[in-house]
């Protein structure tokens, strides 16, 4: 909301990592579609691969996304979230556009103004807290990782796919990569 927009501050401070939270539009279950998940892995991969964070956990809830992120120097956490964010939007409201049009109504955005705008997520920069610690980091990605069982979705983390339970548990980088050497210090 806008109270929150103005009040939220963000911390780009060099060697911190960051938990960061951001919900689907009008907190609707967009991410329950598994073409979505995969839009938003492949959005992470990329932000990864592209050296903009070190990828440390992520969960991804059918409502909203958690993601620990290591930023690498100089990349500020609003250039991280649009890399993370926008590839799925547009694809998602071309997907929609072009195979569900009828579906567009539960994305659209009507402004005071009178425009109107089509959205995958809500408007605004999420949730971002800093971790200042690896032990801070290491608590964040176990708490995360209890998201689903939280929910009531699954009863242990393993059984929820679109998680970096298993990559930490077992080595296995499913269904995306993650940054372990990041963690070091």
């Amino acid at each position: 909301d806008a109270n929150h927009r103005k009040t939220c501050k963000r911390y780009d401070i060099e060697g911190q990592a960051h938990c960061l939270t951001f919900s689907c539009f009008r907190r609707q279950p967009f991410l329950s579609r598994p073409r979505c998940c995969r839009w938003l892995a492949e959005a992470l991969d990329a932000g990864r691969t592209a050296h903009l964070y070190g990828l440390l956990g992520y969960v991804f809830m059918p409502e909203h996304v958690h993601v620990v992120v290591l930023p690498r120097p100089g990349v500020r956490i609003s250039r991280i979230l649009a890399a993370m964010k926008a590839p799925v939007a547009k694809r998602a409201v071309l997907w929609v556009r072009a195979n569900a049009p009828d579906f567009l109504g539960c994305m659209e955005d009507r402004q005071p103004n009178g425009q109107s705008h089509y959205r995958f997520w809500q408007r605004g920069g999420g949730y971002d807290r800093n971790l200042r610690t690896a032990e801070d980091v290491r608590e964040k990605i176990r708490y995360i990782h209890a998201n689903p069982i939280r929910r009531g979705l699954v009863t242990v983390a393993d059984d929820w796919h679109w998680s970096s339970y298993r990559a930490w548990q077992t080595g296995e980088d499913v269904p995306l990569p993650i940054d372990r050497d990041t963690l070091t210090w």
